[in-house]
This record gives structure tokens, C-alpha cells and sequence, in this order.
């Protein structure tokens, strides 16, 4: 059986002091307090802005040898692709996180694709083109539309060894089923909340405005331990990030996991 490794996405929020990081603090500080949390993390600014190999470093040396990185894809690569300059962004990218997987830190590159990107021809080629680029690194895909989740893609990533991202969020028109299916030696699951009222609004923060309960954080566990049942590694992330309300279920989940008897990375 392999090992389950909670964290939250992202963990530099200043919204944080206080609810998890204490008062006086200093931004810098803020991911060496994380890792005596959790034992893995999604970096998130890596979307916003290009990372750069001497920012990797210092990230590594900051979180004191203690974490597995997962590193979210620019935009660049997801959202606003250029088709002129794209594969010279992919290469920057691949460029930057060199130093994370020589270390050993980088346990996987997420690509998440938003609603709009639908699976249609040039979608699928530009896909395609994409995870042949990134081939060396070891790569996890979230689909937010759920045209995606079929047969022919389920086969082709577990062909190439391609991360298929499990995903717990609102139960909406259009986004993806509830679908847990390993197709890499690691699994994935990101927790998104289920506040469906606020999931198309123009408050991106507040999308992510959700506290799971006893009663779901219990559903899954069962869930989890499917997936290790075929994987190596599951990593398993909360985006609730307001209020640090991420950070308060992944150490409940974390708990239950434990008392279910399920081998967990710790702090």
C-alpha cells in the first residue's frame, strides 16, 4: 500500500495569521511554519507569475527539507495559451522546476484547465503536443469540464503514465462527476468545497468559501483508500483556503486517515 500526503493550495495567505500562523510572523516564514503541518504542498503563485529556478531554491530551503512540492502550470500554459509562444513558455517552466525534481521535492506538475477548455480537436492536439513537452516530470491533469472524463481519455493517460486529477467539488451542470480512476503511479485529489451558490460568481476567493463537515471529511477516507489500492502516492489537497479553513480539515483528515489505518506522511 502506498502513502497518503496532505496539504492545502498554497499557503502564503496573510489571511492566515492568526487562524494558522501567529501573530508576528513574517511572510517569509510563513511556508517553514507550514511544514511542520503538512508534509506536501501546491504552490499556486507559480500560475500567476513564471517561477525561476534561484526562486525554487529558495522555496526549497525555506520549507527546511520537509515537503513534497506539487507546482501548479503558468497560465500560460492553461488558460491564455498563445499558439506562437507557448512550447518557449513550457520550456521556461521546465526550466525553473529543475532544481525541486533534482532534489527529489517535485511530486507532481498540475495543469488545470478551466470550464472552457473543452475536449474538441484543437483542444486535444494542443493537449497532446503539451504533455509530450512535459514528458520528463510527472504530471497531473484537472479537467473543470466534464466532457473529458471518457474512456478514451482515461486509456490514453494511463498509456503515457498521465495523472487524471479526482475532484470533489459542487455538484453543477457541466463540471466533472465525482470519478476516482488512477492512471500514473500516483493519484491526486483536490477538494474544492461544494459552495455551489458562489461557484460562477465573480468572487473567485469566495468560490472556495467552504468548511467540510465530520460526515463528508469521513466520505473520503473510503475514497482514498480506492486509490491506494493502485497507487504509490496519493496526494491530497484542500483549496478551501479562506479563513484557513484548508488547514483545519486536511489536519482532520489527516486524523481520520490515521484512526482508519491509513499510512499517512506527517509533518
Amino acid at each position: 500500500m502506498g502513502m497518503v500526503l496532505t496539504g492545502t493550495s498554497g499557503y502564503s495567505y496573510h489571511e492566515w495569521v492568526g487562524p494558522v500562523y501567529p501573530e508576528g510572523i513574517k511572510t517569509s516564514e510563513y511556508l517553514s511554519y507550514y511544514s511542520t503541518l503538512f508534509p506536501a504542498v501546491e504552490l499556486n503563485f507559480s500560475y500567476y507569475r513564471m517561477p525561476e529556478g534561484e526562486q525554487i531554491g529558495r522555496i526549497l530551503e525555506e520549507s527546511q527539507n520537509r515537503l513534497i512540492f506539487s507546482v501548479k502550470a503558468h497560465e500560460s500554459l492553461t488558460h491564455r495559451v498563445d499558439p506562437l509562444s507557448w512550447q518557449e513558455e513550457a520550456a521556461r517552466f521546465c526550466k525553473a522546476l529543475e532544481p525541486m525534481a533534482a532534489a527529489g521535492k517535485l511530486g507532481a506538475l498540475l495543469l488545470q484547465f478551466p470550464f472552457s477548455f473543452h475536449y474538441e480537436e484543437d483542444q486535444r492536439r494542443y493537449l497532446d503536443k503539451l504533455l509530450k513537452t512535459l514528458k520528463t516530470f510527472p504530471v497531473a491533469v484537472e479537467f473543470r469540464n466534464s466532457q473529458w472524463f471518457n474512456n478514451r481519455v482515461i486509456e490514453g493517460f494511463r498509456q503515457r503514465g498521465i495523472c487524471l486529477v479526482s475532484l470533489d467539488m459542487p455538484s453543477l451542470k457541466g463540471l466533472p462527476p465525482v470519478m476516482d480512476v488512477v492512471t500514473a503511479p500516483f493519484a491526486y485529489l483536490r477538494l474544492h468545497g461544494r459552495n455551489g451558490e458562489t461557484w460562477w460568481g465573480s468572487d473567485g476567493a469566495e468560490r472556495y468559501n467552504y468548511l467540510y463537515n465530520d460526515q463528508e471529511l469521513q466520505a473520503f477516507v473510503d475514497r482514498i483508500r480506492l486509490l491506494l489500492t493502485h497507487a504509490e502516492r496519493v496526494f491530497v489537497f484542500f483549496n478551501n483556503h479562506r479563513r484557513g479553513q484548508a488547514v483545519q480539515n486536511g489536519q482532520s483528515l489527516i486524523s481520520l486517515l490515521k484512526e482508519a489505518g491509513l499510512p499517512c506522511g506527517t509533518a
